[in-house]
């Protein structure tokens, strides 16, 4: 029964990305038809490509998604090490602030992030829609977990060997929180690749706009109607990145959440 449940749920879930895959290759009176017919053409995808500038959300969308990974990846760094190995005042009263965001919806924060950018006049810009997410609870607390298990006789050695705070972290830590860093990565690429509210709000310029909200804005350019042809061309152009990724690299990244210790 378990398993009747398992292939059902994931039927249903396939279903809309094969409609879609099956669309975008199909010529355009085909693709609202319920009718079988084996047929191929690239015309979509030129099209849907020559109406948008998709070049220039695709560059937007690299450097926003990793540009918001490498800065998570040192703060959350330094403050994993913090709470793992360092005594402060008020540390247990500190982490449990840091966990409380977990369970804080990041919609309810649009309003006040969206005045602190305008007050530092960074609306419209790339480094307004990443400047929220550079501090990151979820990457914290899994790199604290991984760091408290890592034998503390290692840093020691590395003290006695005259390696100062940044390189005991560089060089003991990080090689050996490799999957967790890893599992991390696939979930903040995963997650900012698709976030749409918070750039839609943010941008207003081409040069800005992420992949999500210039397919949004091109599935709505259609004044006699949705062209469905184009529209799930467009939006096959938008997450073959990640269906690759994850396609190619599916056995890593199950073996990464698993070593990392993710449920």
């Amino acid at each position: 029964m378990m398993n009747f449940a398992i292939y059902f749920l994931a039927l249903v879930w396939v279903i809309p990305l094969l409609w879609m895959v099956v669309t975008a290759f199909q010529p355009k009176h085909l693709a609202t038809t319920l009718d079988f017919h084996i047929a191929f053409t690239l015309d979509n995808f030129i099209g849907a490509w020559g109406a948008a500038p998709f070049l220039q959300y695709y560059v937007n969308t690299f450097i926003i998604v990793f540009g918001i990974l490498g800065i998570q990846i040192v703060t959350a760094t330094l403050a994993a090490y913090a709470f793992a190995r360092l005594e402060f005042i008020g540390k247990d009263i500190v982490f449990m602030l840091v966990l409380i965001q977990l369970m804080i919806p990041t919609d309810i924060l649009i309003f006040p992030n969206y005045r602190v950018l305008a007050g530092l006049s960074l609306l419209d810009t790339k480094l307004g829609i990443m400047l929220p997410y550079f501090a990151t609870a979820f990457g914290i607390f899994l790199l604290r977990q991984t760091f408290k298990s890592i034998p503390y006789e290692l840093e020691e050695a590395a003290k006695l060997d005259g390696c100062n705070l940044l390189q005991r972290i560089w060089h003991i830590y990080v090689p050996l929180a490799k999957p967790t860093y890893i599992a991390f990565g696939l979930v903040s690429v995963s997650h900012h690749w698709n976030n749409f509210l918070w750039p839609l709000i943010v941008t207003n310029s081409v040069e800005n706009r992420p992949l999500t909200v210039g397919l949004a804005i091109f599935a709505q350019s259609f004044e006699t109607g949705a062209q469905w042809a184009e529209v799930t061309a467009a939006t096959f152009l938008v997450i073959f990145p990640l269906l690759l990724a994850f396609f190619v690299f599916q056995r890593q990244f199950i073996s990464s959440f698993m070593q990392s210790g993710i449920k």
